[in-house]
């Protein structure tokens, strides 16, 4: 990373973790308290351009300040900066002859950057690109990268039936579809003593765009659709962090934020 690591977040839960805390920036930012959805943003954005999360990355160290921060009742569960709601939460690429640039922003301000190189043969003339739409079918995707592991319920599945309508535009749930695959783990689930026999998000998710047969850019009105399924199926009433409606909730903030 050229920037350096982000520096780990303090201990101290007295007062917010800002971002001026744990990454170099300036400004309005580096006063505003790192939000869950701010958190939500980066990591649907990491994991559309490296397929995963980055172990230490600004993704990483944004979700450990912002639990620390909702832990400490400082922020919402659906909170976002004004910031990173209005300006945006990127990651784009930019290559140059035998490498390729990755900058991570809030804000428009780098919090994170990386160079991968790349076979000069291939490269391209440097140039700016930026990310297209994430689609429904890629939000489900990234969440089963980051709750993958969590065994589906009732709430999950409810959520990814919603997400399915959403993207195909029907209420007809096909057989051998991904809601239909859901309310199958989750009735298996329900049944099923043992985790470690219980049917995961991965198990359902993984790949959720080829299984999908109609696909298309996630926006406010799916989020909304989504987080209400999710909230009527969850007993705690909220939604789940990196799940189905979080993922499609960061989904729709960074395309709103690439067509700004």
């Amino acid at each position: 990373m050229i920037q350096g690591q982000p520096r780990r977040p303090r201990e101290d839960e007295a007062r917010p973790i800002k971002y001026g805390d744990v990454f170099s920036v300036s400004g309005q930012l580096a006063d505003k308290p790192i939000a869950p959805q701010d958190a939500n943003m980066m990591q649907t954005a990491e994991t559309m351009i490296f397929g995963q999360t980055q172990k230490g990355g600004p993704a990483s160290v944004m979700q450990s300040a912002a639990s620390r921060n909702e832990r400490a009742g400082l922020v919402r569960h659906d909170q976002a900066t004004d910031v990173a709601g209005s300006e945006g939460v990127t990651v784009t690429e930019t290559d140059v002859p035998g490498s390729r640039i990755i900058t991570e922003s809030v804000g428009g301000q780098v919090v994170g950057q990386y160079v991968q190189p790349t076979p000069v043969a291939q490269a391209t003339a440097a140039g700016f690109m930026q990310q297209n739409s994430i689609t429904i079918g890629e939000a489900l995707e990234a969440s089963a990268q980051t709750a993958g592991d969590r065994p589906i319920d009732q709430s999950d599945a409810a959520a990814i039936q919603a997400a399915e309508v959403r993207a195909t535009g029907s209420s007809v749930i096909s057989q051998g579809g991904l809601a239909a695959m859901a309310q199958s783990a989750a009735a298996y689930n329900a049944g099923t003593e043992r985790e470690q026999d219980k049917i995961k998000l991965t198990d359902v998710l993984s790949g959720a765009t080829a299984k999908l047969p109609v696909d298309k850019a996630a926006t406010r009105q799916d989020a909304e659709g989504v987080v209400s399924a999710e909230l009527r199926n969850n007993p705690d009433l909220g939604t789940r962090p990196g799940g189905v409606a979080a993922s499609v909730i960061a989904a729709a903030r960074l395309n709103e934020s690439i067509k700004m």
